[in-house]
């Protein structure tokens, strides 16, 4: 769906400047709320400040139905975004998160992850197609990601590069075709200005699949056996972190997942596992992730 400047995507229903839902205020789009220390200095003036950690972003809309002289239709749009707020899949499920699209002067799309947790109407004036609305928007992270889901699938590379020659004596070191690996690289790139984490999705047939970010060095191994037409699922986003098979099972994983991220710029990622037949493949999918509503301005 198309946004205007001003305008916000809730679950479906477009609120915001040229609509049938004026906002009056919004907060929470700014930067995020940080719990932190500030511990006083023994004997001393000042004090130690500790990490500061982001808080949820909680996003507060100050917003109005405005349909003037149509009760109906002001109840209309009211029982349409308290439908988005009960949808059962996200309001029952742990982590579940629906998107809440924000569309700002001079940047593109931008889009916050997380549940709408308040929609409070004041009826007083219902009958005359005005109800002020009170909106609550709980993001369990600070960011800000990309519009549009970027992809990359990756398949194992070939064990050979043409053969062996006679006499073949041990140990027989087996390698990529292209000993450069430039064929078998899988670039990704994070347009954003902050580090993005992935959903690393491997298909069967294989077994211990490692997958490794090159740059970084973090690598996640997870010890299953796929078959063919079965796959195992990573993801590392904040607040959704787990890992799961087709089945609904979970998988066992001594890898930290949270540290696993795709930096701003292109990077690589690498993956191995055991595969008679070649044809297991690695998905990749990711947002672009920001800190703010625009873009970073580069310094020259």
């Amino acid at each position: 769906m198309e946004l205007k400047d001003f305008q916000l995507d809730v679950g479906g229903v477009v609120i915001g400047h040229g609509t049938s839902v004026p906002i009056a205020e919004i907060q929470g789009l700014g930067r995020a709320g940080v719990r932190g220390e500030v511990v006083p200095q023994p004997d001393s003036d000042g004090a130690w400040l500790g990490p500061d950690w982001y808080e949820a972003r909680a996003v507060r809309i100050d917003c109005a139905i405005k349909t003037p002289g149509d009760a109906v239709a002001a109840m209309q749009i009211l029982a349409d975004l308290e439908a988005v707020a009960d949808e059962v899949p996200v309001r029952t499920v742990g982590g579940a998160v629906m998107p809440l699209r924000i569309k700002w002067p001079g940047a593109p799309v931008r889009v916050l992850y997380g549940r709408l947790r308040k929609v409070e109407p004041t009826l007083e004036k219902a009958a005359l197609g005005w109800v002020p609305l009170d909106m609550e928007f709980v993001a369990p992270g600070a960011r800000f990601h990309s519009d549009v889901e970027q992809q990359a699938r990756l398949r194992l590379g070939w064990l050979s590069g043409g053969g062996f020659k006679a006499p073949v004596q041990a140990p027989i070191r087996v390698t990529s075709a292209d000993p450069s690996g430039q064929s078998r690289r899988g670039w990704v790139t994070n347009n954003g200005d902050v580090n993005a984490h992935p959903v690393l999705t491997v298909h069967g047939p294989c077994a211990n699949p490692e997958i490794t970010h090159v740059e970084t060095g973090r690598t996640i191994s997870v010890p299953v056996t796929l078959t063919t037409g079965q796959w195992v699922r990573v993801d590392t986003r904040p607040g959704q972190i787990h890992i799961v098979r087709d089945n609904g099972g979970s998988a066992p994983c001594t890898s930290r997942l949270d540290t696993f991220v795709l930096p701003p710029g292109r990077s690589e990622l690498r993956w191995t596992a055991s595969d008679p037949t070649a044809t297991a493949r690695l998905t990749a999918t990711w947002r672009d992730t920001y800190i703010s509503l625009h873009n970073r301005r580069t310094q020259s």
